[in-house]
């Protein structure tokens, strides 16, 4: 059984790649995984400039695994071999109603880490009077791996967001990153700024609703603008119990967009 995440296989078509990728990660269902198109099978002419689909497979759901013997705990991974790549799932938990963690005694030792981390990052940057607020959803959420936030407050923070988000993400990457090396193992942990990436979550759960009708009612595909990773997994998570309708990525790099195709 496959412990990977995400994989990329290529088939004569779409659907035999698809099929190839959940035999490779195990048997899991059409369900547990999101499905990323990253080129669409061609022909080619007299047998040349031919080209077989490639997709993406992301297990969003990971199969049960017995935990490893009590006897042969892991090996602590080196500091300067420790580089944690950046979590986009966050999107999903920030549509859950979040509550402000203001009692220091309850916040572990991920959430005290970075909060030190991004207080000097902001610093460093000049931001003016920032305050850093932390969150986590309430409880009744899913509960399931349900991040801590730090919520930047202050003025003026338009310059910080960035378009469309991209500097706070950039923040959030470089607060991870330093967290994690510090504490030696990944820090679950969100960069907000006045609540952007919440607001802009719901938003986005609601568009992708308005648009799978849309899709239906004229039984065509209809493609979204062009988003980065954890908002992309927003609109899929936002329809993945929907029986009427299917998401794909698509595109390459920043055009990368959601399609949204009626069954």
């Amino acid at each position: 059984m496959s412990s990977e995440r995400s994989i990329e296989v290529t088939g004569e078509t779409v659907e035999e790649a698809i099929a190839k990728g959940l035999a490779e990660l195990g048997g899991v269902s059409p369900s547990d995984v999101i499905v990323e198109v990253l080129e669409e099978p061609a022909r080619g002419m007299f047998g040349l400039g031919a080209r077989p689909a490639r997709v993406r497979l992301q297990r969003f759901r990971a199969a049960a695994e017995p935990p490893p013997p009590k006897s042969a705990p892991a090996a602590a991974t080196p500091q300067e071999n420790y580089n944690p790549e950046p979590d986009e799932d966050e999107g999903v938990s920030l549509l859950e109603e979040m509550e402000e963690v203001s009692d220091e005694a309850l916040l572990d030792e991920d959430v005290r880490v970075a909060k030190v981390v991004l207080g000097e990052l902001l610093e460093k940057m000049e931001v003016l009077r920032p305050q850093i607020i932390v969150r986590r959803a309430v409880a009744g959420g899913s509960g399931e791996n349900n991040p801590w936030l730090l919520d930047i407050t202050g003025p003026n923070l338009s310059a910080l967001i960035g378009r469309r988000g991209e500097t706070l993400n950039a923040l959030q990457y470089i607060t991870r990153l330093i967290s994690s090396r510090e504490l030696q193992h990944r820090a679950n942990i969100v960069v907000d700024a006045a609540g952007y990436k919440a607001k802009r979550s719901r938003m986005l759960h609601d568009l992708a609703l308005r648009m799978a009708d849309q899709a239906t009612r004229s039984n065509r595909v209809v493609a979204l603008e062009p988003m980065p990773p954890y908002e992309r997994r927003i609109v899929h998570m936002a329809l993945r119990n929907r029986s009427d309708v299917q998401t794909r990525s698509v595109g390459e790099g920043s055009g990368r967009k959601v399609t949204i195709i009626p069954k």
